[in-house]
């Protein structure tokens, strides 16, 4: 029951933020397309406790600011070595050991390594990510588990 009354809070704030319109009727066809929404969702049990990270959104924040940070100097990275040319790439396609708790973990992981540029997540499994970079020291850097340890202190 928690879960659904997240979701009616989290629709119901969606549909007056991107709507625009507050008269009456539309209002009312807001409200109607919520509870509806709701109820569906609940009936086929499809809200857990991974698909409303609520426990998650207090460490978020730090954790967007510290990637924007290193997605900007991945960014220099990279333009540097295009410049350069050939001789500063070196693609690597390696395991990253995954050592998060949950699903939900080893996404934010994987979505953070393809945020990161000149790093792909190709695949992941239970354990580790199979991940393409465009640099040893890319993937040195990845290897030596900052990322992995900032994304397992969200699970926390």
């Amino acid at each position: 029951m928690r879960h659904t009354v997240s979701v009616l809070l989290v629709l119901s704030v969606i549909w007056l933020a991107n709507s625009g319109h507050y008269g009456p009727l539309l209002i009312s066809f807001g409200v109607v397309s919520v509870l509806l929404s709701a109820w569906i969702t609940h009936r086929m049990d499809v809200v857990d406790h991974e698909s409303l990270p609520f426990h998650l959104s207090r460490k978020l924040p730090a954790y967007y600011l510290w990637l924007a940070k290193n997605i900007f100097t991945s960014n220099l990275d990279v333009v540097r070595r295009a410049w350069i040319g050939p001789s500063a790439i070196s693609p690597q396609l390696e395991r990253v050991p995954a050592d998060q708790r949950s699903d939900l973990g080893r996404v934010i992981y994987a979505n953070s390594i393809n945020l990161t540029p000149g790093t792909l997540s190709v695949q992941v499994d239970d354990d580790a990510i199979l991940v393409h970079a465009l640099s040893k020291d890319g993937m040195d850097s990845l290897k030596g588990g900052e990322m992995g340890r900032r994304v397992c202190a969200l699970e926390d």
